[in-house]
């Protein structure tokens, strides 16, 4: 069993890694003729470009691996059938639970090494690529009306009046270093009427929630006063320190792409949306698919022992693969029809993120079972 196992690992692995290395070939090349196009402007050279296209392949080599091991193992398993290998394995005791066992631990395998690369390689690429645009480009802009962000506070809050506050904190862009341009701090009370107003050029977040704001420009409108009309009180400072519990983790959340945020990160912001009162079914949703998507390696696995008990005459080892290919893209479609229905429908996340994995794993078992009881 020792050679066996040595023999399918072996093969499998190696034709994995050759689609991989294939697949991050040509979206490298795709990633840096997209990137020249910023070359000379700011300082900006080929190299950049290059580095650039780089620090993204982490992204593109966690999204291909489940398409890169359903190809490998489908070409392995149909040329070992082909060349009667296969047939051979069998006959000297390698049965079909066997065969699913060896073929589910390598899944397993594989599903590990897409996480580690999905969970810390990935989204620390992917940040320096996004700070590496913010240096070029002068910050990094986030849409129209900028990235919002909203914080409920029991107490007086900073105008001393009791009852509930509404935070609202709106970031314009982001710039080198973590840097946030144009943030803007709306405060209202539990009647929805501004109490504070914060409007600074430059901030950053510290761990603990600490917003540090240069150049701000504070306003407050005190409660009504029974010997006077209502009055509003105006200050300026270099340097004010206002504290939050929207932490850096959350800010950077919003601010940056979903692709640079961990599964943990995107737990924690879709509990803090949640807590918050905000829609947070969308960011449900895409915990549930990045935490879930590494067992789509074994789900590829189950998918292509069956093309192992085909008939050699039941087509080329090239038709095969080219079936294995539009396996991967339907499954691939699959999953993003389901996340953008669930969405819009309201589905439980975790049923929104898993279906197509249910769905493309009973197809597998089926047509296992199939080939396996009459073929």
């Amino acid at each position: 069993m020792k050679t066996v196992r040595a023999l399918l690992y072996r093969d499998i692995v190696a034709s994995v890694l050759f689609v991989a290395l294939a697949f991050l070939s040509l979206f490298y090349f795709v990633d840096f003729v997209d990137a020249l196009e910023g070359v000379g402007q700011r300082g900006r050279t080929a190299w950049h470009a290059a580095l650039a296209a780089l620090l993204e392949l982490p992204g593109h080599l966690y999204e291909l691996m489940p398409i890169a091991v359903l190809i490998g193992s489908i070409y392995t398993l149909s040329r070992l059938a082909q060349t009667s290998e296969f047939t051979i394995l069998r006959t000297g005791g390698l049965g079909p639970g066997r065969a699913l066992g060896l073929l589910a631990t390598l899944g397993v395998a594989f599903g590990v090494a897409t996480f580690v690369v999905g969970d810390f390689v990935a989204p620390w690429s992917e940040r320096q690529g996004v700070q590496l645009k913010a240096r070029f480009a002068g910050g990094l802009s986030i849409g129209g009306a900028g990235a919002w962000l909203r914080e409920r506070r029991d107490g007086p809050g900073d105008t001393g009046q009791p009852g509930r506050r509404n935070v609202s904190v709106n970031v314009a862009a982001t710039g080198s270093g973590g840097t946030l341009l144009g943030v803007r701090i709306f405060e209202f009370d539990d009647d929805g009427a501004l109490v504070v107003r914060i409007a600074a050029p430059q901030a950053r977040v510290g761990r603990d929630g600490t917003w540090t704001l240069n150049d701000a420009e504070l306003t407050r409108w005190p409660a009504a006063r029974a010997d006077g009309p209502p009055r509003v009180e105006a200050s300026r400072h270099d340097t004010l320190q206002w504290a939050s519990t929207l932490d850096e983790g959350v800010v950077a959340a919003a601010v940056l792409p979903v692709s640079t945020m961990s599964t943990l990160e995107l737990w924690r912001y879709s509990e803090h949306l949640l807590h918050q009162e905000q829609a947070s079914q969308s960011q449900r949703i895409r915990f549930w698919r990045k935490a879930l998507y590494p067992l789509s390696c074994l789900v590829m696995m189950a998918l292509a022992l069956p093309f192992a008990y085909l008939h050699a005459r039941a087509g080329g080892v090239s038709l095969k693969v080219f079936g294995g290919i539009m396996l991967g893209i339907s499954f691939v479609l699959l999953n993003n029809l389901t996340g953008h229905v669930g969405n819009l429908q309201g589905w439980t996340p975790w049923v929104a993120a898993a279906v197509p994995s249910l769905v493309y794993l009973l197809m597998s078992m089926a047509a296992f079972a199939w080939l396996v009881r009459y073929r």
